[in-house]
């Protein structure tokens, strides 16, 4: 049999251009004048008096940096012209077939969020260093939900079971963290919750070909119904003793930690977000650097080829998508570890899925998934920071926003990706 090094199949590379068509290129633009015509319409709606103060320093800052003041009227207006400059070069770059450069899609991002804060904050303080690493510990359970994601379609599985997997590993970290008295004993308990799940998924998705979107559906149905009925008749009965998990506490990093800003955002959290940074790295390297990552982009390429060469199809799927279950696991165990001091019904709130817009919104790259986590994560968190000091904005809105902003994002951006070739194909030897 011809071994993988004698002959291997071909595996697109995921950073290689992707042929767009001009009507696909015009989305960016399209929702770039959108979102500039929604801010404008901010200032039409109300004109807000007053400055706008961002507070960039913490108390624990090695040094301190001055507070930020700018008039919040005069201030929109200036973000206005600049997203209409940015909306015309996308444009203009679509107009010449050429795709919107990522560095541009940021400026335009983040110019939409300080005029908007800026509005919505006038006379009052946005305290930017708890917004942002706020954000960072909001996106943890997307982060390793999309990182599960990744794996799964990667290897050809769609994983509409994120969510499933998210909220079994928050209720086993619950029960489980209580009942042994550790949180590290709840992780380990969550981890094999998402890995479950995953294997029945892989279960009936390869060995029965039954629809892999059907089935995480109904799995992540079964999983909201069975955690509901276990709340219900075991943990109410006793909460105490299997739902009052120890948590995680936050583990400031010396002289990282005191740097302004990037300290407190980056590196005074958790061991769970420690454990994400590491996790996002491992991921890319064994996605792009490895034997086994070769395997499991094939498999989800062009299984056929693979199986020609060797590789064992349905096994590499087996074990990539228990691999993201067990991701996935660590992402359900921050609700219960750090969030929050005990198990809820429904207490993801379909986070799973905003996971798997993530994925696609990052092209089904870990790097890239990461970061659309981390802006659904900054979403969240703007609205409950809006809430806090009082915005005129409706509270409604703010509990929209994070759905909203992913519903843009994907809309906008994913005309621009390509999911592996085999994804949601089963495979059927012979």
């Amino acid at each position: 049999m011809t071994t993988l090094t004698e002959k291997t199949p071909f595996v697109p590379d995921p950073d290689a251009p992707v042929v767009t068509s001009t009507k696909g290129l015009l989305k960016t633009p399209i929702v770039f004048g959108v979102v500039t015509v929604l801010v404008a319409l901010l200032l039409a709606f109300k004109s807000r008096e007053g400055d706008t103060t961002f507070r960039i320093a913490a108390d624990t800052d090695l040094f301190e940096l001055p507070e930020i003041t700018v008039p919040s009227t005069p201030s929109l207006a200036t973000v206005i012209v600049l997203l209409a400059v940015c909306t015309a070069a996308s444009a203009l770059l679509a107009s010449r077939n050429r795709r919107t450069p990522l560095w541009l899609v940021a400026v335009f991002a983040v110019l939409a969020v300080v005029g908007f804060l800026a509005w919505a904050a006038a006379g009052e303080a946005v305290p930017m260093v708890g917004l942002l690493s706020g954000s960072i510990a909001l996106a943890v359970p997307l982060v390793f939900g999309a990182l599960g994601g990744v794996l799964g379609e990667r290897a050809g599985v769609v994983n509409i079971a994120i969510d499933g997997q998210l909220l079994f590993g928050a209720f086993a970290a619950a029960m489980f963290g209580t009942i042994v008295g550790s949180p590290w004993g709840g992780l380990v308990a969550a981890m094999c919750a998402g890995a479950l799940v995953a294997l029945v998924l892989a279960f009936f998705a390869i060995n029965y070909f039954v629809d892999q979107v059907i089935v995480g559906v109904v799995l992540n149905v079964l999983v909201i119904g069975l955690t509901s009925f276990l709340f219900g008749q075991v943990m109410t009965e006793n909460p105490t003793g299997l739902n009052d998990p120890p948590h995680f506490s936050r583990i400031p990093i010396p002289l990282l930690g005191e740097i302004p800003i990037i300290g407190p955002v980056l590196f005074r959290q958790t061991i769970l977000v420690y454990i994400m940074y590491v996790g996002v790295g491992l991921v890319a390297w064994a996605l792009y650097r490895t034997k086994w990552g070769l395997r499991v982009r094939a498999v989800g390429e062009h299984p056929k080829a693979a199986d020609t060469v060797g590789i064992k199809v349905n096994r590499t799927r087996y074990t990539t998508l228990i691999i993201a279950g067990l991701i996935a696991g660590i992402g359900g165990a921050t609700y219960t570890l750090v969030s929050v001091p005990q198990f809820g019904e429904e207490m993801t709130g379909g986070a799973g899925y905003i996971a798997l817009a993530a994925v696609i919104f990052g092209r089904w790259d870990p790097i890239r998934a990461t970061l659309a986590a981390l802006l659904f994560g900054f979403a969240t968190n703007l609205s409950g920071v809006l809430s806090v000091i009082g915005s005129p904005v409706p509270s409604q809105f703010m509990l929209m926003l994070p759905y909203v902003v992913t519903i843009i994002a994907v809309a906008g951006l994913v005309g621009h990706s390509r999911a592996p070739a085999a994804d949601g194909v089963p495979y059927r030897k012979g």
